[in-house]
């Protein structure tokens, strides 16, 4: 797919690079983690067809319907978070309230319906916290590079980039705002003067360098549910949830590049031409994302005998309304012969509101029950992040957005087995492993597509595939419980400063780099059922 028509991939730029949106941030945004009591942690979330956990109501509804007495119980986690990008480590250790809610049920008297539940609950969905960085050597190309062929093509003279210090370009101009920050930081330089047609700082087959990266991460999703579930005649068991959800994500990326006989503008204030030189900039980019959603999920579960179970579950997608900020700015040094400047440019600062619609999920589960003293439980999970959907604020979808996530994306499946052994009748043991396959398209995540990302910053990073393997301990005594869970999360990942394209002479390969990303928690939670 390396081949795709590098021409049509130069149009596409023109309206997806100077969007204010993009699907990497959606995709972003959308993704979900292992959350949810001690319990229900240890076996995996392997709990579709199992119900009768606080977790259930943002999981599978129905599983409320088990409930006959009141419940209320409330997690908290520490959690060690590490990444690895060959070698470069980096560690981090936090405490955080997981989940809290409670359940009542009321015996109605009925034989059709004989118990009536309802519920609340806090989760936390999302935790984005995290921090990886490296580097490249012997640079082949250069993200200034990048930044010129797509400026030169969308056809910007130096005026709609700022040369002209009369007006503010970010917002008085209708060019890309990383062309006018590159322009303006002498990352690009006019071929000539006056010209339309700019040049990066790599000069293929003279220039060499290297390029560092750091980004850091941080940032939650908290969902807070309203459920409401029954069953008829204790053999099937419904339930529906209402949820408000609450998300806050901010990255930091730095992306810096070292280069030697550069590209470098002939003068400070040069209009073309450059000479060869030593140049060195840091680009930095700061985001933050902020907004509420809503969804809605609907479960049920069949016990036709009390040794076997099944459950299904639907979730709606999440309706966000987001609000996003976002500045970049580059420091840089040049050397020449002629001079040495060094300097900073800074963007004005960004905000808009946008829309995003989330995909939606279908899970469906088994579980039986061997000797009133063993469980066994299995989960199934769809999810397909091309259903991914960016508007403006009342506005319909982007089109070209849409395109993106069903160029980039595809179903990723989810599998969740989960083991409980009751050792005593108060003391269990359980384990668990769960398995997610990677939604991002194979030509995607080799660099054989072209992605776009918005604002300032160029780089991304798409998950490949995550693993947990956990394990716990479980007391129950009268109506008092105490669960214990160590959860182990393996997530592999690929990084890429800018994307792959295409100019005038073929496809440009851009650095990448494969990473992992490792955590460790430790879950308390405490329960009592009156």
């Amino acid at each position: 797919m390396k081949k795709i028509a590098i021409a049509a991939l130069t149009l596409a730029c023109a309206s997806a690079a100077a969007s204010a949106q993009s699907v990497v941030d959606a995709y972003n945004l959308s993704q979900s983690d292992l959350r949810g009591t001690a319990r229900f942690m240890s076996m995996a979330g392997a709990f579709t067809a199992l119900g009768g956990d606080l977790s259930t109501l943002n999981q599978n509804p129905g599983g409320i319907g088990l409930f006959r007495r009141h419940e209320l119980g409330v997690t908290v986690d520490l959690n060690m978070t590490g990444s690895n990008v060959e070698g470069e480590k980096w560690n981090s250790t936090h405490f955080s309230c997981n989940n809290f809610g409670y359940v009542g049920a009321v015996n109605t008297g009925s034989d059709i319906m004989p118990y009536f539940q309802w519920g609340v609950s806090y989760g936390r969905a999302m935790s984005f916290d995290r921090q990886y960085r490296g580097g490249f050597d012997n640079l082949g190309t250069s993200l200034t590079n990048y930044i010129a062929n797509y400026t030169t093509q969308f056809g910007y003279s130096p005026t709609d980039l700022g040369q002209s210090t009369s007006y503010n370009p970010y917002y008085d101009s209708a060019a890309d705002w990383l062309s006018i920050l590159a322009y303006n930081s002498y990352m690009i330089n006019p071929t000539t003067e006056g010209s339309n047609k700019y040049s990066g700082l790599f000069n293929e087959g003279k220039s060499s360098g290297n390029a560092l990266f750091d980004v850091r991460e941080r940032g939650y999703v908290d969902e807070y549910s309203i459920a409401f579930g029954g069953n008829f005649a204790d053999i099937v068991y419904w339930g529906m949830d209402f949820g408000i959800t609450d998300l806050n994500f901010t990255s930091e990326t730095n992306y810096d590049e070292e280069l030697a006989n550069a590209r470098i503008a002939k003068s400070e204030y040069s209009t073309g031409g450059t000479v060869n030189g030593n140049a060195y900039y840091n680009l930095n980019n700061w985001t933050n994302i902020s907004g509420t959603g809503f969804n809605y999920k609907f479960g049920l579960i069949v016990r036709p005998i009390q040794e076997l179970r099944f459950g299904v579950a639907v979730h709606t997608p999440t309706y966000y309304k987001l609000s996003t900020n976002y500045d970049a700015i580059v420091d840089y040094s040049y050397s020449t012969v002629a001079a040495d400047r060094a300097q900073s440019a800074q963007t004005s600062l960004a905000y808009f509101d946008w829309r995003l619609r989330t995909p939606f999920k279908f899970m469906i589960g088994a579980a039986g029950v061997i000797g009133n003293s063993a469980i066994v439980s299995l989960d199934y999970e769809y999810s397909n992040m091309r259903d991914i959907r960016v508007s403006s604020p009342g506005g319909p979808a982007y089109e070209d957005i849409t395109e993106d996530a069903k160029l980039y994306f595809k179903p990723s499946n989810t599998i969740r087995l989960g083991l409980e052994y009751r050792i005593t009748p108060k003391f269990s043991a359980r384990l668990g492993f769960s398995t997610t396959t990677s939604n991002v398209e194979k030509d995607v995540n080799n660099g054989d597509v072209q992605v776009y990302t918005s604002g300032c910053n160029p780089s991304y990073a798409f998950t490949t595939g995550t693993n947990y393997i956990t394990a716990g301990l479980g007391y129950r005594t009268g109506g008092f419980s105490i669960d214990f869970a160590y959860v182990n999360k393996h997530q592999k990942s690929t990084y890429r400063p800018y994307t792959c394209y295409g100019d005038d002479l073929g496809w440009v390969d851009s650095p990448y780099v494969d990473f992992t990303n490792n955590s460790n928690q430790l879950v308390l939670s405490l329960g009592y059922r009156f």
